[in-house]
């Protein structure tokens, strides 16, 4: 063992392989984290600008299951039949209005990653610029305040005794 001893008599592993294990394991952490196209060859379809739309649409609709996920990142079944059934509208002649139309109707405004900006979906439309306000004005107001009443920052001396330790401190150094 390559342990070492300090002055306290503790000892202290070397830092390394440990270490390596750590990073090694947040690494996969995060590949297995990141998105991965769920889209199986199987689904696809063969004419390239069909399938161009079709992916941009899956981006546009959120999985039912996942939640937080388009249907085009989502391996969830259905996430997969509402892929299958956006190729279908297509190759039927839809044009991508009519597709998401089609599936908002089926399955309510919540299946759309982008609400459409209307009176009822208003509040969610403006909560981050009301947020964002609001911590602007109180920044705003508090430097006001700070100014009106003087409280800049200032050094304050040091005591005799903070002196003195900042002089043995100083001389230690080389």
């Amino acid at each position: 063992m390559d342990a070492r001893r300090t002055g306290k008599g503790v000892r202290q592993r070397p830092l390394g392989p440990p270490i390596l294990t750590l990073v090694a394991l947040a690494v996969l952490a995060l590949q297995l984290i990141c998105p991965v196209q769920a889209v199986e060859p199987g689904e696809m379809l063969k004419d390239p600008v069909l399938e161009a739309r079709a992916r941009h649409i899956s981006q546009e609709l959120r999985c039912l299951v996942c939640q937080n996920q388009s249907i085009d990142d989502s391996s969830a079944d259905l996430a997969r039949d509402l892929r299958v059934l956006v190729r279908e509208r297509l190759t039927a002649g839809d044009s991508d209005a009519a597709v998401l139309a089609f599936v908002e109707a089926r399955y309510g405004e919540f299946v759309l990653l982008r609400p459409r900006l209307a009176p009822h979906t208003l509040l969610l439309w403006l909560t981050p610029l009301l947020l964002l306000g609001g911590a602007v004005l109180a920044l705003v107001r508090r430097s006001r305040e700070r100014v009106r009443a003087g409280e800049e920052p200032q050094a304050q001396p040091l005591s005799p005794a903070e002196r003195q330790r900042l002089d043995e401190v100083l001389k230690r150094q080389p």
